[in-house]
């Protein structure tokens, strides 16, 4: 392991950071010391002894809960899931032509074991309507300041999301309390959906009629068409970001490594959280030429992610490493990021390409 900091700081205020990828490749289960750590303003610190969630809005008799009472009351469960940011990547789109946003690298993803209790369990105790058409919105401590507007961060998930047994209200990461910067004492984790519908500091919990009217959910994390700017840019017709897309990363080696020549492994990460992710190609030679990298998944964690190795063969020269995954309905990523480039910066799924020098 490299002798760095295990996280490449993109802003301090707010604090933005993602793990170098050669760590990030090191454990199935992302520390929360390396996990990557996405903000839009400031890291709330709430006392433990005086926290409170409410429950309301479409709901039979509105509840407040304190950290023990969600501790004590409700069955717990454990859901090992993958947590990534739709701008996960950014720094290939970058590459294209300028984004917005923070330059993440493909780090902006990590894998973890989150506890706490069913959402779903908690909306039934309220006696929430159960109207797939409704949305559960979730409101948090943090203050946000994002391109000139100031708020308090809300998003939201659709009701039929919410009922998922694996959207959890969760007060552990991989079996100790949640830290600061990951969103103790209580964060929402969806499984599956972009990290920014993951709110944390949980304070309120609403069953609506309509998605949340927050800027991050109704304006800022819109996928948008590649002829629209930051001028002509109309948030009522950009897509809503929640799934995520199949993607594939390579962790090892380091972009302009320099190996030795001979026999090398290639490692990475792949993700497909709908469907599995069924086989990944690796090249030595940009694309040109392909063969499969060996598979680590668990079967019964769906929505963590699958690792991958591949031992090859590197003549000395120059190199250009590209990876691609395959799901189990035979869909692949586009092969180059000039085919989803979006000025905001988001979903980037293409090839994940490396340059390397062997002597």
């Amino acid at each position: 392991m490299p002798q760095l900091e295990p996280r490449i700081v993109h802003s301090a205020n707010p604090y933005n950071a993602e793990p170098r990828l050669g760590f990030l490749r090191t454990w199935k289960l992302t520390p929360a010391d390396v996990f990557y750590v996405r903000s839009h303003g400031d890291i709330p610190r709430p006392e433990i002894a005086s926290f409170r969630v409410s429950v309301g809005g479409r709901v039979r008799a509105p509840l407040t809960f304190s950290l023990a009472q969600l501790r004590g009351d409700f069955t717990r469960h454990t859901v090992e899931a993958v947590l990534q940011c739709a701008g996960n990547r950014r720094s290939d789109l970058q590459a294209v032509k300028p984004v917005a946003g923070d330059p993440w690298a493909g780090g902006a993803i990590g894998n973890a074991t989150w506890s706490g209790v069913m959402l779903a369990d908690v909306l039934r105790a309220a006696g929430a309507e159960c109207d797939p058409a409704l949305h559960v919105a979730f409101d948090s401590l943090d203050d946000c300041h994002v391109e000139g507007h100031a708020f308090r961060y809300g998003v939201s998930i659709p009701m039929s999301k919410a009922n998922s047994a694996e959207v959890l209200l969760a007060y552990d990461m991989n079996g100790a309390p949640l830290t600061a910067e990951h969103g103790a004492p209580l964060r929402a984790i969806v499984p599956g959906y972009a990290g920014v519908r993951s709110a944390k500091w949980l304070t309120a919990i609403t069953v609506q009629e309509s998605p949340s009217t927050c800027y991050i959910q109704s304006q800022d994390y819109k996928l948008f068409p590649p002829d629209a700017t930051p001028d002509t840019a109309n948030p009522a017709q950009g897509m809503t970001i929640n799934d995520m897309p199949l993607n594939s990363v390579i962790c090892e080696p380091a972009d302009r490594a320099v190996l030795a020549a001979g026999k090398t492994t290639l490692r990475g990460w792949a993700i497909a959280t709908a469907r599995g992710v069924a086989r990944v190609d690796v090249s030595i030679n940009g694309g040109r030429d392909w063969s499969q990298a060996r598979l680590e998944h668990d079967a019964g964690s769906p929505w963590s992610w699958t690792l991958w190795e591949h031992e090859v063969e590197i003549p000395a020269g120059n190199h250009r490493l590209a990876v691609r995954a395959w799901d189990s309905a035979g869909q692949t990523q586009p092969a180059d990021a000039d085919d989803t480039w979006n000025y905001k910066g988001y979903l980037c799924a293409s090839w994940h390409r490396i340059d390397i020098g062997a002597t």
